[in-house]
């Protein structure tokens, strides 16, 4: 029996639609075939950077100012990162840095790096980068953002130490929205003279009535006046009050996510309404409430590559630096086990995985395992 389309309800007001977009919508029909031009103008796998400005915003932290040379940058979502390429000590590898600048300022990016005692890059990265170096990086990714479908209007940031950087790019695109959400930032810091973008922080939210920003310091100095410790349920309490009506997002090393969690569950918060951004490993994977005591972190195991060679792997590092160390090159993002993107297949042997690596149903189904989330417990065979 043939469909008479125009019996359909409503088709007469479609044609209307169809035509007003024609004569006023943008015709893509030019674009038709050039497809993977377009993705490419919008989310590019690799973007050629260019350190414009360098910026000293603490005593162990600055802020590189990158631009495109040779292009526009693709937009993002403030809370999203990129992840920087480089090679340290012949080693090829990579690092995911949250953008701190706002969306709104298009025509660059900020990264705002904090030294890391024995971090690999970091370091490399505040000693030697100078204004016209040039990098490689991938386009922004994450879904640690502030989605105003889903999440609530009110809304509390819990930052610690360097885990500032995605934070203070909400903050500022909120600071150009008139009417935009009420916004609480609880800043734990060591010390109160390394508090990265305290001068800016206080400055926005002088006069701003949607802004409050609270400052906790570990370890204060001498005429320090502020909260001090750490953020603790009581602590927060003291802060906001009532917690209902609010989502949290936090973000800071990796200790810090079990103690607040702990901390918010304790005032009644649920889960759903509590966000966390994917913070990289622990640097000593053993300080893990779940690594196997028995487990020596210095043993070596083989990892046979199918196809080809096979490597040595200490266990407490991570199958990623592994195989970047041994010169083989595994596509990665986040190294946080969210993306997804360094995967590798697991043949036989045993991996520890922890619980924050998020990996798939379907991934844990097939053998797949995050490799900058997992490290050799036996001698293992992977699928590259």
């Amino acid at each position: 029996m043939a469909l008479d389309l125009h019996k359909m309800q409503n088709y007469d007001r479609l044609l209307e639609q169809m035509n007003e977009f024609r004569e006023r919508g943008t015709d893509y029909r030019s674009l038709r075939g050039r497809m993977s031009e377009v993705m490419d103008r919008l989310h590019p796998k690799r973007l050629r950077l260019e350190v414009a400005e360098i910026i000293q915003e603490t005593p162990s932290a600055k802020t590189f100012r990158l631009v495109a040379p040779d292009r526009s940058l693709p937009p993002f979502l403030p809370g999203q990162y990129i992840t920087v390429y480089t090679e340290v000590q012949s080693v090829a590898t990579a690092r995911a840095y949250s953008l701190s600048s706002a969306p709104a300022d298009s025509g660059h990016y900020d990264i705002t790096v904090r030294r890391l005692a024995g971090g690999l890059v970091s370091g490399r990265m505040l000693d030697r980068w100078r204004v016209g170096d040039t990098i490689e990086a991938s386009s922004p990714s994450g879904n640690f953002y502030h989605n105003r479908i889903i999440h609530d209007r009110s809304v509390v940031y819990l930052a610690g130490g360097s885990g500032i950087t995605p934070f203070m790019s909400m903050i500022r695109q909120e600071a150009t929205r008139p009417a935009g959400m009420n916004v609480c930032l609880l800043y734990g810091s060591n010390s109160d003279g390394d508090i990265i973008f305290h001068d800016e922080l206080n400055r926005l939210a002088e006069g701003n009535a949607r802004f409050r920003y609270v400052p906790v310091v570990e370890k204060p100095g001498a005429g320090y006046r502020g909260k001090t410790g750490y953020l603790t349920a009581d602590l927060i309490r003291e802060v906001l009050g009532d917690v209902e009506g609010r989502t949290f997002f936090l973000c800071g090393p990796g200790a810090m996510y079990d103690f607040c969690i702990r901390q918010l569950e304790a005032l009644g918060v649920p889960r759903r309404k509590i966000r966390r951004e994917m913070f990289g490993a622990l640097p000593d994977i053993t300080r893990h409430r779940d690594w196997p005591a028995e487990v020596n972190p210095a043993a070596e195991f083989s990892v046979q590559i199918k196809g080809k060679d096979t490597i040595k792997a200490k266990a407490g590092d991570s199958l990623l630096t592994s195989l970047e160390k041994n010169g083989l090159k595994v596509p990665s993002l986040c190294r946080s086990g969210e993306c997804s993107y360094c995967r590798v297949k697991l043949l036989s042997g045993r991996v520890f995985q922890p619980k924050e690596s998020l990996v798939r149903s379907s991934d844990r189904r097939f053998g797949y395992i995050h490799s900058c989330m997992s490290y050799p417990l036996t001698d293992l065979e992977i699928l590259l």
